[in-house]
């Protein structure tokens, strides 16, 4: 927990020890410079410099100044290393300076403004490059269409150099500073960011930094025995240690790739493997991967990049005789970061990826003196969500939304729908239980019926990694598939698809209003179904995942402004729920959100409260026309969709169908 690290406990040192730090930090600390701006200084090799670089130093100055202690204390806890800090600090000036001057004026404006990803206009979208648009020129032709999503926050799948075919969808990366060849170049990344901050659209990536590609030029000296780059690795020359980290490293893939250690017959030895055995887990023990990997972070952050997703954080320290995750380093290293990012570009924002449930996800946030990421996935909402559509029961959602909305409201989640992920159903078994309901055989259940062999379903989709010992499997499967527009469509039944569309909306209301910022997955403004494709591509065919990560259908897209088809009929809902939340001020991350009982086990109802104005929100997760017995007698309401006035008290909800009303 971040709330124990030891470096933020000044007790838990020897006052000795104290005073050595004392003079260690004293010896490294940049030049005190006072409150007035001087109008030229001197560099370390005393040329003179004009005044405007004056100032791009002071700047960097006062923020080094600002955080110089801080940063120290914790690289020298874990590295103890003086001279590998005192080039951090060089390169960190470095990156400050090489930042162009729209970047550095963004990062001042962002500074004055540090709430502006709270707003309740943050609306995000992701997608493959490739899929999307081709290239990053194409995406550059597409961003009008992205602005008629009322988008302004695009994550862009990986992009960085991998190799063909051992790539897990790019998050083997071989070349942090290279954009893959057949999606552009690094000229063609710069020149796309600009284009989004033009149009005030913000530009999120993958940083793989738990890993990287066997073919990365590290990995390649490290096969060939070179001791200085087998240290950035884990590597060991015979079986004896990798059986010690197995008796407590949990298996992140145990039928496709079980095991947490890979054999390299060529090399003679075994290496760490977390996921993949063409993905080798670095070791952060070593501080000279520290420094690199925050070089390229910074160079990347330099390209334009505002929202940096840390790709599976929990995993970056290993210690043996642990599960090698969420130890206490790790929110050590999150922290350099979020301190680093604060002094060369406070413009950029930490997005951590940790699949854990809210209440435990909640120490990457670190606390309100000492900030991690600042933003995290909400994951485990998404799969109660589904749990919700299959069992037409909002009890256990309504428990997760509880904690979620108890939790302090600088806290910001992603809420999504679908990602480019699996659905793994990480849920909690054990209020489950109680109603009756065994992990295993719900399990069953849940990924039988979104495949459409259970309980009236309409879905379609297909398991992911599917383990016949102990009958876990995760799914795949587009929003729109799942909501049975793919089954409606091919059986050209109107009434079905009527219906699933009813769904696919509510769904995406209901996802609105939960506390945060939404995202979703493009494709999903037009129902874009599963494409099963990927099966003749022998390099996907392995990979259930790829049927929701089909091509975007831009002649689907044509369809939008059409209300008789089905891309037109989505498009136009959800640009109606769009507008509204970025019209009423109680959809910003941080109001008031709570849930009410509404006496039907099918229906779920939230409420939201800013500065005066509130919404309450009736969400309808059954086939069938169901009763809301709520009874909120403090005035008049009306209906945002509709515009019609509607007391919300002992509400008739049709099937699939929702709510928004605002107190008048």
């Amino acid at each position: 927990m971040a709330n124990k690290r030891t470096v933020k406990k000044a007790d838990k040192i020897t006052e000795r020890a104290a005073a050595k730090r004392t003079e260690r930090m004293e010896a490294q600390k940049p030049e005190r410079i006072g409150a007035k701006k001087p109008e030229k200084i001197e560099t370390i090799n005393s040329e003179k410099i004009t005044a405007k670089k004056a100032e791009e130093d002071w700047i960097f100055q006062k923020r080094m100044e600002r955080h110089h202690d801080e940063l120290r204390w914790l690289y020298m806890e874990l590295y103890g290393n003086d001279s590998m800090f005192a080039e951090l600090c060089d390169n960190l000036r470095r990156f400050y300076l090489e930042r162009k001057e729209e970047l550095r004026a963004l990062d001042l404006e962002r500074e004055t403004n540090q709430g502006w990803y709270k707003k309740n206009d943050m609306l995000g979208m992701m997608f493959y490059i490739d899929n999307f648009a081709g290239n990053m020129k194409g995406v550059e032709s597409r961003l009008d269409y992205i602005e008629k999503c009322n988008v302004n926050y695009i994550h862009l799948m990986p992009f960085l150099d991998t190799p063909e075919g051992r790539s897990d969808g790019g998050y083997a990366v071989s070349d942090f500073r290279r954009v893959q060849e057949k999606l552009g170049t690094m000229a063609d990344l710069e020149n796309l960011t600009a284009a989004c901050h033009k149009k005030g659209i913000n530009v999120c990536m993958d940083f793989v930094m738990n890993h990287t590609s066997e073919d990365h030029e590290w990995a390649k000296k490290a096969r060939q025995g070179d001791g200085e780059y087998m240290s950035r690795y884990f590597f060991f020359d015979n079986a004896y240690m990798p059986s010690l980290y197995e008796k407590t490293v949990p298996q992140v893939f145990p039928t496709t790739a079980p095991g947490n250690f890979t054999w390299l017959p060529d090399a003679g030895h075994f290496v760490m493997t977390t996921f993949y055995p063409y993905q080798w887990d670095l070791n952060y023990k070593n501080p000279r991967v520290f420094n690199e990997m925050m070089y390229n972070f910074l160079y990347l952050a330099n390209r334009g990049i505002d929202i940096i997703r840390i790709d599976a954080v929990p995993y970056i320290w290993k210690e043996l005789n642990t599960q090698c995750r969420n130890l206490p380093q790790v929110h050590t290293i999150v922290r350099m970061m979020r301190i680093i990012s604060e002094i060369v570009c406070p413009s950029v924002l930490l997005l951590g990826e940790v699949v854990m449930e809210p209440e435990k996800v909640v120490p990457y946030f670190g606390t309100v003196e000492k900030p991690e990421c600042h933003m995290l996935y909400n994951v485990t909402t998404m799969a109660t969500t589904w749990h919700t559509v299959a069992t037409r029961n909002v009890k256990l959602l309504k428990k997760q939304l509880d904690i979620v909305d108890a939790l302090p409201k600088d806290y910001v989640f992603l809420n999504y729908l679908r990602c480019h992920d699996d659905i793994g159903w990480g849920l909690d078994y054990a209020s489950l239980l109680e109603e009756g309901m065994g992990e295993r055989s719900h399990k069953q259940y849940l990924n039988d019926y979104f495949q459409g062999y259970a309980g009236d379903s309409n879905s379609r989709g297909e398991l992911y990694n599917a383990d016949p010992v102990t009958g876990d499997a995760r799914f795949c499967g587009t929003t729109a598939s799942m909501c049975g527009v793919e089954k409606a469509g091919f059986e050209q039944n109107d009434q079905a698809m009527e219906k699933a569309i009813r769904l696919d909306v509510m769904l995406h209301a209901y996802m609105f209003m939960q506390s945060g910022i939404p995202v979703l997955y493009s494709g999903d403004e037009i129902g874009q179904v599963n494409d099963y494709t990927y099966k003749e591509n022998p390099n996907k065919a392995a990979d259930s995942r790829y049927i929701h990560r089909g091509a975007m259908n831009w002649s689907l897209a044509g369809n939008i402004s059409d209300p008789v088809t089905v891309e037109g009929k989505i498009f136009h809902f959800l640009d109606q729920l769009e507008k509204i939340r970025k019209r009423e001020k109680v959809f910003v991350s941080n109001a008031d959100t709570w849930t009410i009982e509404t006496w039907d086990p099918s229906v779920l109802c939230i409420g939201r409260y800013f500065e005066g104005e509130k919404i309450i929100g009736l969400f309808n997760f059954s086939e069938f026309d169901k009763t809301a017995w709520i009874n909120e007698t403090d005035g008049d309401y009306v209906d945002l969709i509709s515009g019609k006035e509607r007391k919300p008290i002992g509400v008739d909800i049709p099937a699939y169908g929702f709510y928004y009303l605002k107190k008048k």
